[in-house]
């Protein structure tokens, strides 16, 4: 299943250059039901891939001009600390047997992958639906719109935490509705963020896994050569045309983590 395992993680870097989102929350299923991870360390895994991910694919948004780093800054500061506090005190918090019914024990695993399948739904139906882009200037941020981007941002950090996704999904929507971010800019800037989260995340928490560097390494610079494949890709294709394909994938994905998880 390993040579699966690498095919998709070269998807996971092509959605992340075409679109701008997407591939990350695609990270841990491919760890875990390719590669035969647990879930807790397939989001620690994650987080590394995700993070390095992210800082290959904001190079190019930096050089363009295509990040705010204020932006950045009332986003990501809440986030960091929520993803910090999450993976190093609520998520050992959890037991090894959440509940059992009748004869079925929702597992700690079990319960990570139910949260990331419900975090996959809600992204597809992100991805799915159209959105329209905004033209505002961050010039004119309100105070009200900082407040609900700096709680948001403290909400991304905690699934972050949670699941080792890196949220863009929630992020450009964000950015872009409360801040009044430019499109291409929220892409940029939400790249930066992520990559901060995630890495931050992973190095915060890594000692309470053990760690293949071999194959982390491996499946992350698979998934950089895919970002690299992706974001040439982009000036060819419209990403955005593609996006709802995308999210209907991710449902599927969803639902299936789902059956599978409570009924296989």
């Amino acid at each position: 299943m390993e040579i699966f395992g690498y095919l998709a993680s070269v998807l996971i870097g092509i959605s992340l250059g075409l679109i701008g989102g997407g591939g990350s929350i695609l990270t841990v299923p491919v760890l875990v039901y390719l590669f035969g991870l647990d879930a807790f360390v397939a989001t620690e895994y994650s987080l590394f891939i995700v993070g390095i991910s992210s800082v290959v694919g904001s190079v190019s948004y930096f050089k363009k001009g295509l990040v705010n780093l204020k932006t950045a800054l009332v986003f990501g500061i809440p986030s960091i600390i929520s993803i910090f506090l999450t993976r190093n005190y609520i998520v050992p918090l959890i037991p090894a047997k959440v509940v059992t019914v009748s004869n079925f024990v929702v597992t700690k695993d079990i319960l990570l992958l139910l949260i990331f399948a419900g975090l996959m739904i809600l992204a597809s139906y992100k991805m799915i639906q159209k959105t329209t882009d905004c033209v505002t200037k961050t010039s004119d941020l309100q105070k009200n719109s900082t407040l609900l981007a700096a709680g948001e941002g403290s909400v991304v950090g905690i699934l972050t935490g949670l699941v080792g996704a890196g949220g863009g999904f929630m992020i450009i929507p964000a950015l872009v509705n409360l801040l009044k971010t430019p499109m291409k800019v929220a892409i940029g800037t939400s790249l930066v963020i992520i990559s901060l989260n995630s890495l931050i995340g992973f190095f915060s928490s890594m000692d309470a896994v053990k760690i293949d560097w071999k194959l982390l390494a491996t499946i992350s610079s698979i998934a950089i050569v895919g970002i690299i494949i992706g974001s040439q890709l982009s000036k060819k294709i419209d990403g955005k045309k593609l996006k709802p394909a995308f999210g209907w994938f991710i449902l599927v994905m969803g639902i299936y983590i789902i059956v599978k998880e409570l009924f296989l």
